[in-house]
């Protein structure tokens, strides 16, 4: 392992960066310099690329895919739950176990999780395992949801392995009381595809609690628990630590936890459990976080406090605290995976950590998907989320007029969440994506009008119209001024909006 102090990968190279200046001498000299550096940090790990899927351009795999898709669909939605694991438990029976032939991080929490396990998977990668990600939901295609060595599934993997498990499915939901759920079938689908592959690891974010959730038939070596606030409170509590309680299910027998800043309550929960079952625990704020940070072009730059030292000068290409944060608990996730802390004294290297964190993305989170005027896109749905990206929007641009487009479920807490964004947006454009589980424009529009005032609100029920309004709202500054538009309140929301902008 590389030494804490080494000088930067990029000492060594003086004539890049005086090339990267000289090329920015018409321009504000300091201004040049910054920019210079930070896209120089960047080139350690390549430019991000947004790893969403486009539709399959062969016709008979992208008719093979809706296949399946329609198929899935006939299943109980994921907001239809029965709390239970005997349906998946079963399910893993006949196909052998296959969730038991390699080593998990599991990853609960109320926000966070998915930008979390991304960053966990660059870590691991980079450090030359091969990975399995299961994330959920997708923002554009169900392909999203299993990523092998830190991309998405191929559509043909994706069909062919429906097609494998899907005997053993009609198997079990002959046998089970209520047939297997389209969650459950696509965590099986995930399971046996890393087992398939095989991966050396598998980064595994659960779907909704802890306990009871279909991700949970692993026993993860290390249990990631990411900041909780209240969410799907007719299903997991209406207090913190009744939420606790229900996500603590993913601490097993003498795993190693990793705990994000918590409320006090579901602190005390989480490390009960932890005593309960000799589980190690790292506390953010105590064992590991975050140093310090400074914001620099298209992200941050980070110094680190992890389990086994200081990491400084880490490039992250995302937005906001509260990435920082989770940053910071996804090293220490990868150093606990590692033994670093315990079996071994010695940090990561250096410069593979700095590498990992320059090529994450987290496509849907604070992502810019145009200029001129700026959109951005962020799948905050609870009111936590969008005080954390409000947060962040106010740190990362300088818009001088921003506007909202919103579309939310039905089941959310859809005042907390524009509460949470009236203090930013000059003006809302309230909309509705497609999903049965969207709430209707109009009574989005009720409380919104009750959030902004009448004058501040516009209603666009089809989202291509919500987005073109809300783009000649931000217009209106004119076009050298900081107008921008911000699309929220669903990742479904994100995800069409991201496909009617021209990104997959």
């Amino acid at each position: 392992m590389s030494d804490q102090n080494e000088p930067d990968a990029f000492d060594n190279e003086p004539d890049a960066f005086d090339e990267i200046i000289a090329a920015e001498a018409d321009r504000d000299p300091d201004l040049a310099v910054i920019e210079a550096g930070s896209r120089t940090l960047r080139t350690q790990g390549g430019p991000p690329e947004a790893d969403v899927p486009a539709r399959p351009e062969d016709p008979e795999v992208d008719k093979a895919l809706r296949e399946v898709e329609a198929q899935l669909a006939t299943r109980w939605g994921e907001t239809k739950l029965e709390p239970s694991v005997s349906r998946i438990s079963a399910l893993m029976d006949v196909l052998g176990d296959p969730q038991r032939s390699y080593p998990s991080i599991h990853i609960t929490g109320t926000n966070g999780k998915t930008s979390t396990a991304r960053m966990i998977e660059a870590l691991l990668g980079a450090f030359e395992l091969r990975t399995g990600r299961y994330t959920s939901p997708h923002v554009q295609s169900v392909t999203e949801r299993i990523s092998l060595d830190g991309s998405p599934i191929s559509a043909e993997r994706f069909i062919e392995t429906y097609e494998d498990i899907k005997p053993y499915v009609e198997m079990v939901d002959a046998q089970q009381e209520y047939r297997l759920s389209f969650f459950e079938v696509l965590t099986g689908m995930a399971y046996a595809a890393f087992a398939d592959a095989p991966v050396d690891v598998a980064v595994v974010e659960v779907g909704m609690g802890g306990s009871w959730d279909a991700t949970n038939v692993i026993d993860g070596d290390v249990a990631v628990v990411t900041p909780i606030d209240l969410d799907h409170t007719d299903r997991l509590g209406e207090t913190p630590a009744a939420i606790a309680t229900e996500k603590s299910g993913i601490i097993k027998q003498d795993a190693t936890v990793i705990l994000a800043q918590q409320p006090v309550d579901a602190a005390q929960v989480l490390l009960k459990k932890a005593v309960e079952v000799d589980a190690t625990v790292a506390r953010e704020g105590l064992e590991f976080g975050v140093v310090a940070r400074q914001v620099a072009v298209g992200g941050q730059v980070l110094t680190l406090r992890g389990l086994g030292g200081e990491y400084g000068e880490v490039y992250l290409p995302l937005h906001g605290p509260y990435q920082a944060h989770n940053a910071a608990v996804a090293l220490a996730a990868v150093e606990a995976f590692f033994g670093v802390g315990s079996q071994r004294p010695e940090p990561l290297d250096i410069v593979t950590v700095r590498k990992a964190f320059a090529a994450v993305s987290s496509p849907g989170r604070l992502e810019v998907v145009r200029r001129s005027p700026t959109v951005v896109l962020d799948a905050a749905h609870n009111p936590a989320g969008a005080r954390a990206t409000a947060e962040a929007v106010g740190e990362a641009f300088d818009f001088s007029r921003l506007i909202g487009v919103v579309g939310a479920s039905a089941d959310k807490n859809v005042r907390g969440l524009l509460e949470a964004f009236e203090p930013i947006f000059a003006e809302v454009v309230v909309t509705q994506n497609s999903s049965h589980r969207a709430m209707d424009v109009d009574e989005l529009a009720a409380i919104a009008v009750e959030v902004f005032g009448e004058e501040r609100v516009q209603v666009e029920p089809a989202m291509p119209d919500a987005l073109e309004a809300a783009i000649t709202l931000a217009e209106e500054e004119g076009e050298f001024a900081g107008g921008g538009v911000l699309v929220t309140g669903s990742v479904i929301t994100v995800g069409e909006a991201r496909l009617l902008l021209g990104r997959g």
